[in-house]
């Protein structure tokens, strides 16, 4: 039997009830259910921006990038590892943009929650994945209640180390996806005179102990040039190319690129 994450409420914390097409708290704080079925627990207070996270282009970019199956075998380690420790149980993927790993989770046996910053993200998220809870929210005050999660895990999304452990249960798991230090070489090189491998220096995470971790690496071949310019919209470094490079790779039929992921597991460590 699966099992639900409670929500809270972003102002004052409380317990978040469903009452017909909203959630409630005991003070009275209300944020309607859209009509794509996520809710909007990002109160305006709490923006940096009018519209924060990716913008449309690389969220639009996104989603067909990996529609198109290009990290396909990532998606697969992720289920692979969730389903190998913990197959059952309350799963968020914080930072879930548009819902592709998220939905690769959801099973008989396990309740899966995304949260993003990107309200576009999360709304064709949850209109195209309905089996999942979606919500738009800060990773850095994640709408859960204390130790409600079982596994949560962020991919290249920022890493929230306090407020991870404050959703895990005791015997709960955190994985997070990083570049490995070839991550998209090819792209890199097209686009600095003098590219830099990422650095894969482990970083300690506090309240956290690693299980393990692998390198998951790939050649991706373009024979759609759009693919590869979806690629480049979908990074951070759209804002380093430029337009001519952004045509050149629409026309190269052939461009190969390597992906190169950095995949660690770890448990919550107890006080």
């Amino acid at each position: 039997m699966s099992r639900l994450a409670s929500y809270v409420c972003p102002i004052c914390h409380q317990p978040l009830i469903r009452v017909m097409a909203s959630y409630r708290c005991q003070h009275n704080h209300s944020f309607d259910i859209a009509k794509e079925g996520y809710v909007n627990l990002l109160p305006v207070q709490y923006k940096h921006s009018k519209n924060p996270g990716d913008n449309n282009d690389m969220v639009n970019a996104r989603r067909a990038f990996l529609d198109g199956g290009y990290y396909q075998p990532l998606r697969d380690k992720l289920v692979q590892w969730q389903q190998d420790k913990m197959p059952s149980g309350c799963i968020v993927d914080a930072g879930c943009g548009e819902g592709y790993y998220t939905a690769a989770h959801a099973a008989k046996n396990c309740s899966v929650y995304g949260v993003d910053i990107a309200k576009n993200a999360v709304r064709i998220a949850a209109k195209k994945y309905p089996d999942c809870h979606f919500s738009v929210a800060s990773i850095a005050q994640l709408p859960f209640a204390e130790k409600s999660v079982d596994w949560l895990y962020s991919v290249y999304a920022p890493i929230k180390a306090e407020e991870f452990h404050r959703l895990l249960k005791d015997d709960g798991f955190f994985i997070s996806v990083t570049p490995g230090k070839k991550h998209l070489w090819q792209l890199k090189q097209k686009i600095y005179d003098t590219p830099r491998e990422h650095d894969e220096t482990k970083d300690q995470i506090e309240g956290f102990a690693l299980v393990t971790q692998e390198r998951l690496s790939y050649t991706m071949t373009f024979a759609d040039g759009g693919m590869a310019r979806n690629l480049l919209a979908m990074t951070p470094f759209a804002f380093k190319g430029s337009a001519t490079l952004s045509e050149q790779l629409a026309n190269d039929h052939g461009f190969s690129c390597t992906a190169d992921f950095l995949i660690r597991l770890y448990r919550k460590q107890l006080p």
